[in-house]
C-alpha cells in the first residue's frame, strides 16, 4: 500500500488480493484501488455478493475539487469513521462532568473554546470512540507523547496520563 501527498492510501487490486489472503475478513470496499475496472465487471458479471471497488483518484491531477491541500484537509475532516452515537455526542458536556473541582472545569472551558477555534470538536469525539475500543479490547497504549500532554481535555479521554494541571502545562503547547 502507498499514499499520496494528501495521505490517501491506495493500492493495486493484485495488491488487495494478497491482503485478502493474509486476511480474509479485511474490508476491501474501504480502499481505493489504482485499477479496480476488471475486478469490479467480475463480480458484476459473476453476480457475486462482493463490495465494488472505488477508484483511486490522484488529488494533485485531479484539481477539479480542491485547490490545496488544506482545503483537502477541512473537507476530510467532515468525514469520521465512528458509530453515530459518539458522531453526536456531547464532548463539552462529558469532559466538564469529568471534573472534580472549578480550577479542572475552568481549563476544560479554556481548552474547549481553542479545540473549537480550530474546528477539532469531532476529533475529541472520535478520540473518546477510540479509547472506549481501546479499553473495551484490553488494549495497551501509550502514557503519552510529546506537547498532546499539555491537553487536559486528552487526560480526561485517557489519551494519556499526564495530569497537565498538576504539572503546570500549559495548552498553548499543544494547540500553537
Amino acid at each position: 500500500m502507498k499514499y499520496d501527498e494528501y495521505g490517501q492510501p491506495y493500492c493495486t487490486s493484485n495488491e488487495v488480493v494478497d491482503l485478502i489472503y493474509k486476511n480474509p475478513d479485511l474490508r476491501i470496499e474501504n480502499f481505493y484501488i489504482q485499477d479496480p475496472d476488471e475486478y469490479n465487471r467480475a463480480v458484476k458479471s459473476l453476480h457475486a455478493e462482493l463490495p465494488i471497488l472505488k477508484r483511486y483518484m490522484d488529488l494533485y491531477t485531479n484539481r477539479d475539487s480542491f485547490a490545496s491541500i488544506e482545503e483537502y484537509d477541512i473537507q476530510n475532516q467532515s468525514h469520521w469513521f465512528m458509530p453515530d452515537e459518539f458522531k453526536n455526542f456531547d464532548v463539552e458536556e462529558w469532559l466538564k462532568d469529568q471534573c472534580a473541582t472549578q480550577v479542572e472545569i475552568d481549563r476544560v472551558v479554556t481548552e474547549l473554546e481553542y479545540y473549537k477555534e480550530r474546528n477539532l470538536l469531532d476529533l475529541l469525539r472520535f478520540l473518546k470512540y477510540l479509547v472506549d475500543v481501546l479499553r473495551k479490547n484490553n488494549i495497551v497504549w501509550g502514557v503519552g507523547r510529546g506537547s498532546s500532554v499539555a491537553s487536559f481535555c486528552l487526560y480526561l479521554l485517557g489519551i494519556h496520563k499526564i495530569h497537565s494541571i498538576k504539572y503546570n502545562l500549559d495548552i498553548k503547547e499543544f494547540l500553537k
